[in-house]
C-alpha cells in the first residue's frame, strides 16, 4: 500500500512538474531575454507557485492552525484552476502559432521586408576610408544583390523577431483566457446559487400534497475558503423560495465543528413549513461525521440517519452516505425502511447518486441527491459524467426518478466553470390531482 502512495505521488509530482516546465518555456523562455530581468522573475514565479500549490493542498488535510489553511489555501487553490485554464489555453495556442508565423511571414514577403540591410564591422586597425574597405566594398558591388541576400544575417534576425512577436502573443492571449476564465469562475461562487425549480409528478402521491416543494441543497463545502458568509447567501436564497422542507443532501462541510461551528450557524435561520434535514456526504466522513450530525442538530436541522420521517402525503427517508462504510455507518435501507407501508410515497435523501440502484431495489419514488458538482470546472465534467449515473438534472431509472442537483458550493478551487451552482425547488405533483 505504501509503495502505491509514493508511486502515485511521483507521478503526481512529475506531471505538476511538466506542467510547469512546459508553461515556463511558453511564457517566460520564449518571450523574455536570456539573463534579463524578466526572465529571472518570471522562472522565479514558476518556481515558486507549485511549491506554494503543494503546502496550501497539503495544508488542507493537514493538523495545522485554520488560519494557516486560509492564508495558504487561496492562493494554492485559485493557482491549480489557473493551471488548468493555462494549459487549455496554450494548447490551443500550439494550432494558432504556426498559422500567424505564416500570416505574419507573408504579410512581409509582401512588403518587401524580408531582409533588412546590415552594416559589415570595421575590421580592427582600419577606418572607414582605409583600403580595406574599399577592397571590400570593390568585391561587394561585383557580385549580384543575390549573392548580398544570401550572405546577410539579416533574414535568421528577422524570423527570430518573428518568432518572438508569435510567443508575446500567443502567451499573452492564453494568459488573458484563462485569468478571464478563472475569474468568471471564482464569481459564479461567490454570488451564491440560483434558484432552481422543476416539477417530478409521483404516482403515490395523494392529491392534498399535490405541489409540495422541498427546497434541495448539496455541496455547500464550508471550509477555509468558503465560510460563514458563503452559507449566508445559501441560506437567504433557499429562504427566498419560502420552501415547505428543506433537505441538505450531504457535502456540508470540508474541516471541524471546531474551525467551521461558526460558519455554519446561518444554518440555524432556515425557515420552512416542516423544517430542515440533513443526511451525510463522503467529506463529512474526512473527519467526524458524528460530531457535525450533533452539531446540526444543535442548529435546529433534522439529521437522518437510515431513518425516515412522515411528512404530508410522503414518507422522508434518509440514509448515510457510502463512505461511511467503512466505519461501519453506511447506507442501510432495511433499517431506513422497515416497517414501512408501500402504498405511501417516497421522497429518499442520499448524497451520491449511484445510490439510485439501492433505491430501485427497495421502490424509492424520488432519489435526491448532489456530489457531482456537475462537473464544477469544464472539462471535468466529462469525468463526473463518467463516475456518475446522473451528472445533474432529472432522469428516471425504472420507477424511480432521480435527481442531482449540481449544488451549492466547489470543493478544492472555488471555481465553477460550465456547471453554475443552484438551489433546487422541486416540486412534487400528484398523478391523481
Amino acid at each position: 500500500m505504501i509503495v502505491v502512495v509514493v508511486l502515485v505521488a511521483l507521478v503526481a509530482i512529475a506531471v505538476v512538474a511538466g506542467a510547469h516546465y512546459y508553461i515556463w518555456r511558453r511564457l517566460v523562455r520564449d518571450t523574455t531575454a536570456a539573463g534579463g530581468t524578466a526572465r529571472r522573475a518570471g522562472t522565479a514565479v514558476i518556481v515558486l507557485l507549485p511549491v506554494l500549490t503543494f503546502a496550501g493542498v497539503g495544508m488542507s488535510r493537514g493538523e495545522v492552525p485554520f488560519s494557516l489553511k486560509q492564508i495558504f489555501g487561496w492562493p494554492a487553490y485559485m493557482w491549480l484552476a489557473t493551471l488548468l485554464y493555462l494549459l487549455l489555453a496554450l494548447l490551443v495556442g500550439e494550432a494558432v502559432r504556426p498559422l500567424l508565423s505564416r500570416v505574419l511571414a507573408r504579410r512581409d514577403a509582401a512588403a518587401g521586408t524580408t531582409t533588412v540591410p546590415v552594416e559589415e564591422p570595421v575590421p580592427v586597425g582600419a577606418s572607414p576610408g582605409s583600403g580595406a574597405s574599399a577592397e571590400s566594398d570593390t568585391d561587394t558591388n561585383s557580385n549580384t544583390n543575390t549573392d548580398a541576400d544570401q550572405a546577410s544575417p539579416a533574414v535568421p534576425a528577422v524570423d527570430a523577431s518573428r518568432r518572438l512577436f508569435v510567443s508575446r502573443v500567443v502567451g499573452g492571449a492564453a494568459a488573458a483566457a484563462a485569468l478571464a476564465t478563472v475569474g468568471y469562475g471564482t464569481a459564479n461562487v461567490l454570488r451564491g446559487p440560483r434558484v432552481k425549480r422543476i416539477t417530478v409528478p409521483l404516482a403515490k402521491l395523494p392529491r392534498a400534497a399535490h405541489g409540495y416543494r422541498i427546497a434541495v441543497v448539496s455541496d455547500i463545502h464550508l471550509g477555509p475558503l468558503l465560510g460563514r458568509a458563503h452559507a449566508q447567501r445559501v441560506v437567504d436564497t433557499i429562504n427566498s423560495t419560502n420552501p415547505d422542507l428543506v433537505a441538505i443532501v450531504g457535502d456540508l462541510v470540508d474541516g471541524s465543528v471546531a474551525d467551521l461551528g461558526p460558519a455554519a450557524e446561518p444554518l440555524s435561520r432556515l425557515t420552512s413549513r416542516h423544517g430542515s434535514f440533513f443526511v451525510t456526504g463522503n467529506h463529512e466522513y474526512f473527519g467526524d461525521a458524528g460530531e457535525w450530525v450533533d452539531h446540526v442538530r444543535e442548529l435546529g436541522v433534522h439529521p437522518l440517519e437510515n431513518a425516515r420521517v412522515e411528512i404530508a402525503g410522503f414518507d422522508l427517508v434518509g440514509v448515510n452516505d457510502i463512505a461511511g462504510e467503512e466505519e461501519g455507518e453506511g447506507p442501510d435501507f432495511k433499517k431506513a425502511l422497515g416497517g414501512r407501508d408501500p402504498a405511501r410515497a417516497s421522497v429518499l435523501l442520499a448524497h451520491q447518486p449511484v445510490v439510485i440502484h439501492d433505491a430501485v431495489k427497495h421502490g424509492i419514488d424520488l432519489q435526491l441527491s448532489g456530489h457531482t458538482h456537475g462537473g464544477q470546472m469544464w472539462p471535468a465534467t466529462y469525468i463526473a459524467q463518467a463516475a456518475n449515473p446522473t451528472l445533474a438534472g432529472l432522469e428516471q431509472y425504472g420507477d424511480t426518478a432521480l435527481y442531482v442537483t449540481r449544488g451549492a458550493g466547489a470543493w478544492g478551487p472555488p471555481v465553477r466553470v460550465g456547471a453554475p451552482s443552484d438551489v433546487t425547488v422541486v416540486q412534487l405533483a400528484s398523478r391523481q390531482a
